[in-house]
């Protein structure tokens, strides 16, 4: 049975966005175009950003629609992410909150996706 190891955000300027993700995800994408960028990521699954205007089939839906989680060790790691966030100027969509799964926060990137950090509850 296959399994998902790739996520892909639609986004308006690849460029741009990968820039965005380097600094977030700590290096370099391992692919580079105009129109799609591929990073792979320590856990195995890659996020590639694909420039709206060029994906086939035409989304329903634009740029914006989906979410990147990424699982932190503990709620201090959730806090720095949170305060890294609000110093590069991102768009804080929740400030650190504890919910049934964890402790997390959430961010959006240049086109609205948004970053989830969380730690799991003990």
């Amino acid at each position: 049975m296959p399994h998902p190891d790739h996520v892909i955000f639609y986004v308006s300027d690849p460029a741009a966005s990968s820039a965005f993700y380097e600094r977030q995800l700590g290096g370099p994408p391992v692919q580079s175009s105009p129109g799609f960028v591929l990073f792979a990521l320590e856990s195995g699954m890659q996020l590639g950003l694909w420039k709206l205007q060029a994906v086939e089939p035409a989304p329903r839906h634009g740029a914006g629609s989906a979410e990147l989680a990424l699982v932190v060790e503990t709620d201090a790691e959730v806090d720095a992410w949170h305060a890294r966030w609000r110093t590069d100027g991102l768009p804080v969509l929740q400030s650190p909150t504890r919910m049934g799964f964890g402790y997390t926060c959430v961010a959006a990137d240049p086109d609205g996706h948004r970053l989830r950090v969380f730690s799991l509850s003990a």
